[in-house]
């Protein structure tokens, strides 16, 4: 059977004769164990915490030699152009 993530990729699921195969693997291997409910609900979210406050996707146009620069400064450029927008915003709010 397959299935369908979030992001569009499609993954084939095991059939109960290859899970009967894995547990039967997992069994067999000491240093390997499956994690009981208890211990799964233990485990912390990996990857990066959801936002309070998410940034929305756009698509906008920039002239090139802004882009350059602000993709010059490198990794986190995004952020620091979104810095920059927040400062002006916030001297020109009335």
């Amino acid at each position: 059977m397959q299935i369908k993530s979030k992001s569009g990729r499609f993954f084939d699921l095991p059939t109960d004769t290859e899970e009967a195969v894995i547990n039967a693997g997992i069994v067999a291997d000491s240093e390997t164990y499956e994690l009981s409910d208890a211990q799964f609900s233990q485990l912390k979210p990996v990857g990066r915490p959801k936002s309070d406050n998410p940034k929305l996707p756009i698509n906008i146009r920039l002239s090139p030699e802004v882009l350059a620069y602000f993709r010059g400064t490198g990794k986190g450029w995004q952020t620091r152009m979104d810095n920059v927008l927040k400062e002006y915003v916030q001297a020109h709010h009335r």
